[in-house]
């Protein structure tokens, strides 16, 4: 009756759980029969399994190794594949993590789903021909399904050719500022040579040269310069790659990171020196020709 179970439970929350009877008492008051008699069953059972549980504990402590696996093997024969299972899952804790996971942790890789596949090529040129073929397979499937790469040769030396780039506007500038100044340097020797040869100059006035042949005279002189210090130029410069590509050579171990001028540069080059002198000596011829011979020939 309910009177028996408040006395029971009444004893039980005082004993156990250090409250005082009186908050007890008001908490049994606000309880209907139903919950009085669902709280003392559970209070029954729970004292009656922590009961068991510390007998069971105690007998156990008395067991050694070997009677307690005996004693397991012998409840274990009883369970059948459900009850093992209820069994296993009650006593083992489980890992979050899932048995692929742990293969991938441990390095064991799956050959069919790799993540990443490192593709060493021999040569400049077969590198290109995988790039192509990576960016032709880009080309016809869907965003998520595109191979994503990275071409450390192509970034390596996409730094390499800035370096090389930005060198070679430097060496620019130093060759067109020297062009510059040699062309003054061309202009104002001829200026000189046309003040110095004046009374030359009115003497093949007087005998019939016209304006056209004292100017002609004066740019073909300035022509032969020009080839000669080109002519000169590219000579030195096949005679310097000699002892320059031996140290190259010695220093890099490649042989064939050769320097090299070819013919038809160099022929280029000469033509560029014998056409800049022209233009530097035509003031210079213009002003020989436009001399008065009277004038000229009076000048000492």
């Amino acid at each position: 009756d309910r009177p028996t179970m408040e006395a029971m439970m009444l004893k039980q929350m005082t004993e156990e759980m250090g409250m005082d009877e009186a908050t007890v008492k008001g908490y049994m008051a606000q309880m209907s029969d139903d919950d009085m008699k669902q709280a003392f069953a559970k209070g029954i059972r729970e004292k009656f399994l922590s009961e068991y549980a510390a007998q069971i504990e105690k007998d156990l402590k008395t067991k050694t190794p070997a009677e307690l696996a005996a004693a397991l093997d012998q409840n274990m024969g009883n369970f059948d594949d459900a009850a093992c299972a209820v069994f296993y899952d009650s006593i083992l804790e489980f890992s979050a993590f899932t048995y692929d996971y742990n293969l991938i942790r441990l390095g064991c890789l799956d050959l069919d789903t790799p993540s990443s596949i490192r593709l060493y090529a021999n040569s400049f040129e077969n590198k290109d021909t995988i790039v192509d073929c990576i960016d032709e397979y880009n080309q016809n499937v869907p965003e998520l399904q595109k191979l994503k790469y990275t071409d450390y040769i192509g970034i390596l030396m996409s730094s390499v050719t800035t370096i090389i780039d930005a060198i070679t506007y430097v060496l620019i500038a130093f060759v067109a500022v020297s062009l510059v100044v040699s062309s003054i340097m061309i202009g104002v020797i001829t200026l000189i040579s046309v003040q110095e040869r004046t009374k030359e100059i009115g003497i093949l006035r007087s005998l019939g040269a016209s304006k056209k042949n004292v100017s002609r005279m004066f740019n073909a002189e300035t022509i032969i310069i020009g080839f000669t210090s080109g002519l000169l130029g590219v000579l030195i410069t096949y005679l310097l790659l000699i002892p320059i590509n031996i140290i190259v050579h010695s220093l890099t171990g490649l042989n064939n990171l050769t320097g090299v001028l070819p013919i038809p540069t160099a022929l280029i080059l000469i033509l560029i020196s014998m056409l800049l002198t022209l233009i530097a000596g035509i003031i210079p011829s213009r002003s020989a020709a436009k001399k008065d011979p009277v004038v000229a020939l009076r000048t000492e």
